[in-house]
C-alpha cells in the first residue's frame, strides 16, 4: 500500500442512538476489505461464542459493539467509507476498543498517528494488529477488549457512587463548619505563642552562631599566628645570613681582602636557597592543581615536611621521624605528597589536644597476596610505606570505616570540613595506591599510605661543580619583568652571556617594542605582569610572530597553570629564584628545541 493513498475523511460518531449505559455490548462490528479474511475472523470468534456483526448482513438499526475490528485500508481509501458507515452509527459515548489490522508496509509511525486521527476513539483505546494473526493472538485481543469496556462501566458505577458519598461528605462538612470558628480562635493563640517561642530560639541561636563564628575565628588567628611566627623566625635567621654575608663583602671589598669574598658569597648562597626552598614548600602546601608526578627520593621528602612541621605543631606534640635506609623512589606528584603528609599530621595534632607523641616512619614493603588494609584492599607488589602514628583518641571501628567518606569529621562544630581525609585517600588512589587506617579508641592512630615502587631509574642529582655557561651569538631578547630588580638582573645576565636584550615593564610598553622590532628571538616575561598577564602577553606577541618561543618566569603558585605538559609548543617555565647556570641553560634548551634563530 503506498503510503501518499490519500485518507479518508474522519468517521463521525452518531449522536442520535439511544444507548442505555447500563446495558454492556459484547458484539464484535467487523469491518474488513477483504471476505476471506472476514469469513475467516467471524468464524474463529463465533467458534468462541463471541457474537459478530457484519455489515453486509441486514444491520439492525442501534446494534452497539463491544469492540470494532477494522482494516486500515478503509480508514485510508475514499472507497471504502461506504464500509464505514456501522462504525458510524455507534453511540458517541461508547468510546469503544478499535482493533486495526495492518500490514507490514503500513507498519509507518507518522502513517499510523494518521489512522488513529481518523478513529472517533481515544488514542489509548486503539490495538495495532500485524497480519496475519493468529487465532489465539486475535480471541485474546477481543477478550481483552471485552474486559476493558467491563471495568469501564464498573469505574463508572463506582464513580457515581463516590460523587454520592462526596456529597454526603460536603453536607457533614457543612455542619462540622459551625463549630470551626471556636478551633480556629485555638489555633491562631497556640500559633502566635509557637511564633513568639521561635523568634525567641531563633535569637539565640544566632548569637549562638556569632559567638561560634568569632570563636572560629580566634583559632584561625592563633594558628595563622604560629605559623607566620615560626616562618618569620626563620626568614629573619635566613636573611641575617645573607644580608650579613653581603655587608661583610662590601667590607672586604672596601678593606681589598678580596681572598674572604668566595667564603662569604657561599653563605649567602646558602641562606638564600634555604628561604628559597621554604617558600617553595609553602606555595605547594597552599594550592590545588592536577597530578604532576616524578620519581621522588621519600627520605628526602619526609624530612622536607618534618621540618615545616617543627615549627607549626607546638611545644606540646613531639615529632620522630624515622626513615628506613635504601628505599627506592616512587613515582608521585611531590607537591600533593607533601600536603597529604601535613594533613595527617594536623588531623593527628587535633587529635593530641593535650599533646603526645607524633611519629612519622617508611618501611620498604613487599606484598606477596591480596590482604584487607582498613578501608582499601592491598595487590601483590612492592611498596614504600609511609607511617604518620600519634597517641591521640583513636577511633572505633565504625568511625575509621566512615573516616574517608567526604565531609565526614569527628571535630566539633566549625573546626573541620571532613575533606581532608578524602583528598588524601584520592591522591594515594590515583596514584595507584593504597590507604591503610588502624586506630583504637584512646590507643591512637596510624595511617599508612602505599606508594609502589617506581619503575624509572633514579634520577641523578645535578652537579654544580662546573658551570659551563652557554653563550649567544648576538640574538634579541626581550624581557619583560614589573620588578626592576629582577629585570636588571636577567638583563646583566643576557648581556653577560652575549645576548643583545630589549626591557619592558608591563604588557604594552613590550607590545610597542615587538611593533617597532622587526624580528625577536626570545620573549622572557613574567607571568604576573600588572594589567595584561604574560600569558595574555605571550598569545598578543604569537599572533604577529606565531613560532616566537616564550620563556615564563614566576614566583607563585599561579604559576602551576602554566607547568611543562600543559604549555604551548615553545613555551617554557623557570620559577623564581633561579641562577646564571640554570636560566642560560634553559634558554638553550629552547633554542634547540624550537629551531628558532636562537640555534645559530
Amino acid at each position: 500500500m503506498s503510503k501518499s493513498a490519500p485518507l479518508a475523511p474522519a468517521v463521525t460518531a452518531s449522536a442520535n442512538t439511544d444507548f442505555s449505559p447500563t446495558t454492556l455490548p459484547v458484539r464484535t462490528l467487523l469491518l474488513l476489505s477483504d471476505a476471506a479474511e472476514q469469513r475467516a475472523i467471524s468464524a474463529c470468534l463465533q467458534a468462541r461464542r463471541l457474537p459478530v456483526i457484519e455489515p453486509d448482513a441486514d444491520y439492525p438499526a442501534g446494534a452497539a459493539a463491544g469492540v470494532v475490528i477494522v482494516a486500515a485500508e478503509l480508514l485510508c481509501s475514499r472507497a471504502g467509507q461506504s464500509r464505514l458507515t456501522a462504525l458510524a452509527r455507534q453511540p458517541q459515548w461508547a468510546d469503544m476498543p478499535v482493533l486495526v489490522l495492518i500490514s507490514d508496509a503500513q507498519a509507518d509511525v507518522a502513517y499510523l498517528d494518521q489512522l488513529r486521527a481518523l478513529l472517533p476513539t481515544e488514542p489509548d483505546r486503539i490495538m495495532l494488529l500485524q497480519r496475519p494473526v493468529a487465532a489465539a493472538a486475535l480471541v485474546s485481543a477481543v477478550e481483552w477488549a471485552l474486559r476493558a469496556r467491563r471495568r469501564e462501566r464498573d469505574s463508572r458505577e463506582q464513580l457515581q457512587q463516590l460523587d454520592q458519598r462526596s456529597r454526603q461528605l460536603e453536607e457533614t462538612t457543612s455542619r462540622l463548619l459551625a463549630s470551626e470558628a471556636v478551633l480556629q480562635q485555638a489555633a491562631e493563640t497556640l500559633e502566635r505563642r509557637v511564633a513568639d517561642r521561635t523568634r525567641r530560639l531563633e535569637a539565640e541561636m544566632a548569637e549562638h552562631r556569632r559567638t561560634e563564628a568569632a570563636l572560629r575565628q580566634a583559632h584561625k588567628m592563633e594558628a595563622v599566628g604560629q605559623l607566620t611566627g615560626g616562618i618569620a623566625h626563620d626568614f629573619n635567621n635566613m636573611l641575617t645570613g645573607v644580608l650579613g654575608a653581603l655587608d661583610m663583602i662590601a667590607r672586604n671589598l672596601d678593606t681589598g681582602r678580596s681572598d674572604r669574598v668566595r667564603r662569604f658569597l657561599e653563605v649567602a648562597t646558602s641562606s638564600a636557597q634555604r628561604a628559597a626552598a621554604l617558600t617553595h614548600r609553602l606555595l605547594a602546601f597552599s594550592r590545588q592543581q592536577s597530578l604532576d608526578p616524578s620519581s621522588l627520593d621519600i627520605t628526602r621528602l619526609v624530612q622536607s615536611v618534618a621540618e615545616l612541621l617543627e615549627r607549626t605543631l607546638g611545644e606540646q606534640i613531639a615529632l620522630t621521624v624515622v626513615t628506613a635506609d635504601d628505599l627506592p623512589r616512587v613515582h608521585a606528584d611531590a607537591n600533593q605528597l607533601e600536603s597529604a603528609l601535613l594533613n595527617l599530621a594536623i588531623n593527628a595534632r587535633d587529635a593530641m589536644p593535650d599533646g603526645g607523641q607524633l611519629t612519622i616512619a617508611t618501611a620498604r614493603v613487599r606484598v606477596a597476596q591480596r590482604r584487607p588494609a582498613g578501608v582499601d584492599t592491598l595487590e601483590p607488589g612492592e611498596y614504600v610505606a609511609i607511617t604518620v602514628r600519634d597517641t591521640g583518641f583513636g577511633m572505633t571501628p565504625d568511625v575509621a570505616a566512615k573516616a574517608i567518606d567526604p565531609f565526614f569529621t569527628t571535630k566539633p562544630l566549625g573546626q573541620g570540613t571532613g575533606l581532608g581525609l578524602s583528598m588524601v585517600y584520592g591522591f594515594v588512589r590515583q596514584s595507584n595506591g593504597f590507604l591503610e587506617i588502624e586506630s583504637e579508641p584512646r590507643h591512637g592512630t596510624a595511617m599508612t599510605l602505599y606508594l609502589p615502587v617506581a619503575a624509572l631509574p633514579a634520577e641523578a642529582p645535578a652537579s654544580r661543580t662546573t658551570r659551563a655557561t652557554p653563550c649567544g651569538e648576538g640574538e634579541t631578547v626581550l624581557v619583560v619583568e614589573d620588578d626592576a630588580a629582577v629585570r636588571e638582573l636577567v638583563l646583566a645576565v643576557l648581556n653577560e652571556l652575549g645576548y643583545r636584550a630589549w626591557e619592558a615593564e608591563d604588557a604594552e610598553a613590550a607590545l610597542q617594542l615587538l611593533r617597532r622590532e622587526p624580528r625577536i628571538d626570545l620573549l622572557i616575561t613574567d607571568v604576573g605582569l600588572p594589567g595584561v598577564n604574560g600569558r595574555q602577553l605571550a598569545e598578543m606577541a604569537r599572533r604577529a610572530q606565531p613560532d616566537l618561543p616564550v620563556l615564563f618566569m614566576t614566583g607563585y603558585a599561579e604559576g602551576a597553570a602554566l607547568r611543562p605538559g600543559v604549555l604551548a609548543p615553545g613555551m617554557d617555565l623557570i620559577t623564581k629564584p633561579f641562577d646564571l647556570e640554570a636560566l642560560a641553560q634553559r634558554i638553550r634548551l629552547m633554542s634547540a628545541r624550537n629551531a628558532s634563530p636562537l640555534a645559530h
